[in-house]
């Protein structure tokens, strides 16, 4: 019984404490757990089964594009990881090493894979020969080890799950063109599956990934007014494969080097999902991704034929398709509905024996708590309604929440007076120097999330220093 009251406890609000509200939810919920291995998670069902629904939607739009699945070693030789010059040293503080073997030292330090590109690189030189040979187009499904500072669940641990794409192409407008598809292919999963609206745009010189030539990005807004990174692409040029000598023979039979790109989503992404759409009852989860879309909880359930509709209704739902289950534990009804907010499921259907007297159930939508009083005939296509108009909701919620928490910025003074006191997006312009966004760090601890595709001009001279304004950019303190 005192983990039952612990659950109903009120989590701490999101406006008295942001983090608190987080690790709350993230805990009652029952996403992750800590483990003995300091700054890395373990993910518990409910968690693990959101990634699983993640997955299981990103590949198959892979798929669709014609990526294939491979897997490469989780260990990655000292040399081969200091091929790229740029990439070592853009990775080099995160590295974890491995130095011993059983009881022997290792001839050569093994780092656990960061990131994958060497280990493609190393595979791609052997194995492509021809320009027959090509693209390649890999995706791997792992996790990775970034041995981070500061850790929280989902948003930054020292070991994660990703998936990481690489490619090889003949071109580079090939490699620019499969660049940009994985980019709007993040974005649409975003925008259709987790109900996140997202900004698309490329990366600063000073943010982009080390040793690309340029780095594209999807950037969405949490409800602190904090951005997030959802989603990056990645174009290489043809550096890597000069570092690591991935030639091919072209149809004229001369030797060409490839152009790569690359591409990633990770499990922070189910913490953007809590960021953007929880509540102070806990987690609302969009039903395209909720492992759980609905449950049946049967009212005063000791009474006869109660629970035998229950399962009954659920059984219906299931035929038409519903992710669905039935709550038949010996809680009470109240602690039920608390557990099934907590959760985050789209919806709950009470049935009584009044309801079932009246051959009715109730609907309740997480997000709003409406509730409807549908005939028992009607109730998988209404449920299926209510799923669909809830998913419609909470986006144009999310990019509502955003948009009002977008605001510009001409000159200096007024960019540091909303950077400070109004959490979300500045856009400002900019000049293109660095020394403009260190200055920006420096002085209010933001960062340039991306100079967007759909550019605006705002005015004439950098928010910075004055100078001719290049871009626009949107700017924000982040996670």
């Amino acid at each position: 019984m005192a983990k039952d009251k612990k659950l109903v406890e009120a989590i701490t609000s999101m406006d008295v404490d942001f983090a608190q509200w987080y690790t709350d939810v993230v805990k009652k919920a029952e996403l992750t757990d800590y483990s003995s291995v300091k700054g890395c998670m373990i993910i518990k069902p409910a968690g693990y089964a959101i990634w699983e629904n993640i997955q299981k939607e990103l590949d198959r739009r892979f798929k669709e594009t014609g990526v294939e699945n491979v897997y490469m070693p989780m260990f990655i030789p000292e040399s081969l990881l200091e091929k790229e010059k740029d990439h070592v040293e853009g990775f080099a503080p995160e590295v974890a090493w491995v130095t011993k073997g059983g009881l022997e030292d290792l001839q050569e330090r093994l780092c656990v894979r960061p990131t994958s590109e060497t280990l493609f690189c190393d595979f791609y030189k052997n194995l492509i020969q021809s320009y027959r040979d090509l693209p390649k187009v890999y995706n791997q499904w792992c996790s990775v080890v970034r041995w981070e500072k500061t850790t929280r669940p989902f948003l930054r641990s020292r070991e994660f799950l990703w998936q990481e794409g690489h490619t090889a192409h003949a071109t580079a407008e090939e490699a620019e063109e499969r660049t940009i598809q994985m980019l709007n292919l993040y974005a649409d999963f975003c925008e259709e599956v987790l109900a996140i609206p997202v900004i698309k745009g490329q990366k600063t010189d000073k943010e982009k990934f080390a040793g690309a030539v340029a780095t594209y990005t999807i950037e969405s807004l949490m409800h602190d007014g904090k951005a997030l990174q959802s989603g990056t692409s990645h174009n290489f040029g043809d550096g890597f494969a000069r570092a690591f000598g991935i030639q091919y023979t072209d149809k004229n039979n001369q030797l060409q080097y490839v152009h790569q790109t690359s591409w990633g989503m990770t499990t922070r992404m189910i913490g953007a999902l809590i960021m953007v759409h929880g509540d102070n009852s806990g987690l609302v989860l969009p039903p395209r991704i909720a492992p759980v879309q609905a449950v049946v909880i049967p009212i005063q359930q000791r009474k006869e034929g109660v629970l035998e509709k229950a399962e009954e209704l659920t059984q219906i739902l299931k035929a038409a398709g519903i992710r669905v289950k039935t709550d038949a534990t010996d809680k009470s009804p109240g602690f039920k509905f608390a557990e099934q907010e907590m959760r985050g499921i789209p919806v709950r259907i009470e049935c009584g024996p009044k309801d079932i007297e009246n051959g009715q159930a109730v609907i309740c939508r997480r997000d709003t708590r409406e509730k409807y009083v549908v005939k028992f005939e009607e109730l998988a296509a209404k449920v299926q309604e209510v799923l669909d108009t809830m998913q419609k909701e909470m986006l144009e919620r999310a990019r509502a929440h955003r948009d009002a928490h977008t605001y510009v910025a001409t000159n200096y003074e007024e960019f540091k007076e909303t950077i400070n006191n109004k959490p979300g997006f500045v856009k400002a312009m900019w000049c293109g120097n660095r020394e403009c966004e260190d200055k920006i760090k420096e002085d209010v601890q933001a960062t340039s999330r991306c100079m967007p595709f759909q550019q605006e001009h705002l005015s004439d001279v950098c928010v910075c220093c004055g100078k001719p304004a290049k871009k626009m950019v949107y700017w924000g303190r982040a996670y």
